[in-house]
């Protein structure tokens, strides 16, 4: 009978966990396809569906795979579904057309638009790392751990990133600030 409440109890909290988590994966996972929201929600429930399969592991302090931030575990599991699914996309599939779900109410959509326009113009890892880096606001350290790269490499893609992302929106940007 225990083991039925320890059974309930966890999932009571993977429920909780994955309710308080999925808006700022969703957000993380929208920058980092691009703005393909529905992809973007697939990576979401990827991350989740990993998570619950590995939830026992946050039950069990003694249990010698103990995953000690959950939190940080679902995005590092995000960004790896992500470049997975980037690696695993056949050449052949391209969206042939971008539409908003909803249009959002805010002031500065011209600016967000115009970010995402090209954020989805870099390459998928130094996306990945611009995203951590900037968006998640990470360490250099903690991105190269979560993107399997070298702290140089990260550093490295993060200048390059920043530079293309300036030539990308050049004049454009401070327009769209100035509003």
């Amino acid at each position: 009978m225990g083991t039925a409440r320890q059974r309930a109890a966890s999932e009571e909290e993977y429920v909780a966990f994955a309710t308080a988590r999925s808006g700022q994966l969703y957000r993380s996972a929208y920058f980092l396809t691009g703005g393909d929201a529905h992809l973007a929600e697939d990576l979401v429930q990827d991350t989740l569906g990993q998570m619950y399969t590995q939830w026992h592991r946050l039950q069990w302090p003694s249990w010698a795979g103990r995953i000690d931030n959950p939190a940080g575990y679902a995005r590092t599991v995000l960004v790896r579904a992500y470049l997975s699914h980037h690696r695993r996309r056949s050449s052949a599939e391209r969206p042939s057309q971008v539409l908003p779900e909803v249009p959002a109410p805010e002031q500065d959509a011209a600016l967000r638009l115009a970010l995402v326009g090209a954020l989805a113009q870099l390459p998928p890892r130094d996306r990945a790392v611009v995203v951590l880096r900037y968006w998640e606001d990470r360490s250099v350290e903690e991105t190269a751990a979560i993107v399997k790269d070298s702290s140089a490499a990260v550093r490295t893609r993060c200048t390059r990133a920043l530079a293309r992302l300036r030539s990308l929106l050049g004049a454009d940007l401070a327009e769209l600030v100035a509003r």
